[in-house]
């Protein structure tokens, strides 16, 4: 058993009681007091935030007093941002509150109060975001007219793409690179959907990085996540290590810091300061393990899923900013598009590219929307986006037939590949992406 799953099966187990004492619904028994974590060691783990996370400001809920009634609450918690096996959160429903713990010694616990069943709804406190009913009408005009699409191409290509993990090559001179891809995706999709009137904005315009953040950058926090693995001399450098090691050295998860987390917090200054989207798409390829970089393997899987935020486990919530930024995604009622738009979209990306859809054996996700390729999950950039998200993983790049396509990068028409004809995946990855979306706006949008 390494020191990495170690560290992780005691914050599991110390999760089960945390959410045991505070349930949200009550889904399980109380613990007995012997297993209670003391107050002190409570409030200590409720007070810390994710890796490079802000400490949240709770009085930026109080727009939200009075706004929810507690069944809407309820039913957006039950069937978007719990977990399936109905594992409590550190936080309550009552009567007429939610009762949330901040993690902060002075106000320990924030209430958000509930409207009374049969109350007029009131106005939705301000968002710089617009759900499909407050756009103007469409009045003869483009489908998309009026709309603010962002679409923040996955991961960051180009020299970075071996750091991230995300360059796939089966012989020498070949490569695909799935930040390069997903820029290609986003330029073919600006130009279609501008043309259906939409404004579209790109996250990310060029393969470098939106953070100035770099890996040197963060090698104290890098030594603080390894510290608090029970890991107190790292090695400074990766270099002849693999597994396990590799992942105990302050390189690696300084880069997985700067790539994963200090990107994505960047492009969502980005999001919700400059750009303000009515919606982001998030473009992804998806993989399934290949082994090792130097030797991979092609697998026979190729599917597709698309994601919308939800899923919470008791273990995330237990960091403070992870509960202020899920309650804001409740209370802003973003779930509300997300849902049908990620059902619209799945339906149109399944239809250009034929692919079945993914299905997860594990309980960081959970069926959404009633549609068998969209799951609710807890991503960084789906939570910090503040507005509608709709994460796109179509393809399994290591797939051998894929792979071949995916060399080729994007054209029209149909090209000869493994002895037949065939379209680009890329696309057909972008048909699917716009047929959804006329599909959704045309169906939800006045006229």
């Amino acid at each position: 058993m390494t020191l990495l799953f170690r560290a992780a099966l005691t914050v599991c187990v110390l999760a089960g009681s945390l959410a045991a004492q505070t349930p949200a619904l009550p889904l399980s028994a109380p613990p007995s007091p012997a297993d209670a974590p003391s107050p002190e060691v409570l409030a200590l783990r409720l007070s810390k935030t994710t890796p490079l996370g802000k400490k949240p400001d709770w009085s930026g809920l109080d727009a939200y007093q009075g706004v929810f009634t507690r069944a809407e609450f309820e039913s957006a918690w039950r069937e978007i941002y719990s977990t399936e096996s109905g594992l409590p959160a550190p936080l309550k429903i009552l009567a007429d509150t939610v009762e949330v713990p901040t993690g902060q010694p002075l106000t320990p616990v924030k209430h958000i109060a509930f409207r009374p069943e049969g109350a007029p709804r009131p106005p939705q406190p301000a968002r710089y975001w617009r759900a499909v009913e407050e756009l103007p009408p469409q009045a003869g005009r483009p489908v998309l007219s009026d709309l603010k699409i962002a679409l923040d191409p996955g991961h960051i290509g180009g020299a970075w793409a071996r750091m991230e993990e995300r360059f796939l090559s089966f012989q020498p001179g070949e490569a695909i690179q799935e930040g390069d891809l997903a820029l290609i995706t986003a330029r073919v999709l600006q130009e279609r959907l501008a043309a259906l009137g939409a404004e579209v904005v790109l996250v990310r315009e060029q393969p470098e990085p939106v953070t100035l953040q770099r890996p040197g950058d963060l090698m104290a926090e890098a030594a603080e996540i390894l510290k608090e693995m029970g890991i107190l001399n790292p090695a400074q450098s990766y270099e002849g290590l693999a597994g396990d090691a590799k992942s105990q050295t302050l390189q690696w998860q300084a880069e997985k810091l700067f790539y994963r987390v200090s990107e994505i917090h960047a492009r969502a200054g980005r999001v919700n300061e400059r750009i303000k989207p009515d919606l982001v798409l998030c473009l992804h390829l998806n993989a399934e393990s290949w082994g090792a970089a130097e030797a991979p393997q092609f697998s026979p899987q190729n599917h597709l899923h698309i994601l919308v935020n939800g899923c919470y486990s008791a273990v995330e919530l237990e960091q403070a900013d992870v509960r202020f930024e899920m309650l804001r995604r409740i209370f802003q009622r973003a779930h509300e598009q997300e849902l049908p738009l990620a059902a619209a979209v799945a339906d149109g990306m399944a239809f250009a590219t034929g692919l079945p859809a993914y299905v997860y054996t594990t309980p960081n996700a959970r069926r959404a929307a009633g549609n068998a390729h969209v799951y609710a999950r807890n991503l960084l950039a789906n939570r910090l986006y503040e507005c509608p998200v709709v994460y796109l993983e179509p393809y399994v790049m290591n797939h051998e037939e894929t792979y071949r396509r995916l060399i080729h990068g994007h054209w029209l028409g149909r090209t000869l590949i493994g002895g037949r004809l065939q379209t680009s995946a890329l696309e057909d990855y972008a048909h699917g992406v716009v047929h959804g979306l006329t599909a959704y706006y045309q169906k939800h949008r006045r006229p």
